[in-house]
């Protein structure tokens, strides 16, 4: 079996759901009940223990499994075959500006707002967005009003293989938020975020919180507040 043939194959087992239960049982379950020192105790039990959660489709589960690959072979041979001789050249040019363009643009700004309400949350104050001017006077997002002062916000998505290099982004942006904090009193910083595996976005520099909490006090004890 070729890569590209494994490629679809495991493309058709996941859409059509071959890979649930219902239709091979609990394996990750099965297995760890099984304990197996060779694959041949792992097939041993499997035929005869694990069952499928839905109809068994055949006598025993040799047959049952036969049976399910009969499944997914017509799901290849007529449904997906059928969809993929229908794509165009523009569907193709559709779909790479969809991914490169709108579908990443609307993940990084449904990411940085993600981290802004969870910044809003465990600061326990408002945040409010950063004027155009500020945006590009200051690389600054967001910010924290304190009376006459603000505090800057600047969030930054990045992945795992990018966190090394972050600090980076203190250099690059240096003279900008040096003159944020002179002109609106208070200091600016970088909250850098994380996609986990799910989707879930977090903030990837914890101490950041700490920081900002610190100069909130600062500018609220300068101020008498």
């Amino acid at each position: 079996m070729t890569r590209a043939q494994e490629w679809v194959l495991n493309i058709a087992f996941n859409r059509w759901q071959f890979n649930r239960p219902r239709y091979v049982g609990r394996l990750a379950e099965s297995i760890r009940a099984c304990a197996p020192r060779t694959l041949e105790e792992w097939e041993h039990y499997y035929f005869e223990n694990v069952r499928p959660e839905g109809p068994l489709l055949g006598r025993d589960m040799r047959e049952h499994l036969e049976e399910v690959a009969r499944r997914l072979y017509v799901k290849i041979s007529e449904q997906l075959r059928a969809e993929i001789e229908a794509i165009t050249e523009e569907d193709c040019r559709s779909y790479i500006y969809d991914v490169v363009i709108r579908r990443t643009f609307e993940g990084y700004i449904t990411e940085k707002k993600t981290i802004y309400e969870q910044l809003q949350e465990r600061l326990g104050v408002q945040i409010l967005p950063a004027p155009d001017e500020w945006d590009r006077r200051y690389n600054v997002d967001f910010y924290i009003p304190m009376g006459s002062r603000a505090v800057g916000l600047q969030i930054k998505p990045i992945t795992y293989q990018q966190a090394p290099e972050a600090y980076r982004w203190y250099e690059w942006m240096h003279e900008s938020h040096k003159r944020f904090q002179h002109e609106q009193g208070g200091k600016v910083f970088v909250v850098f975020s994380i996609t986990e595996k799910g989707g879930q976005k977090r903030i990837w520099n914890e101490e950041v919180i700490g920081e900002i909490q610190e100069e909130l006090r600062r500018l609220r004890l300068e101020a008498g507040v």
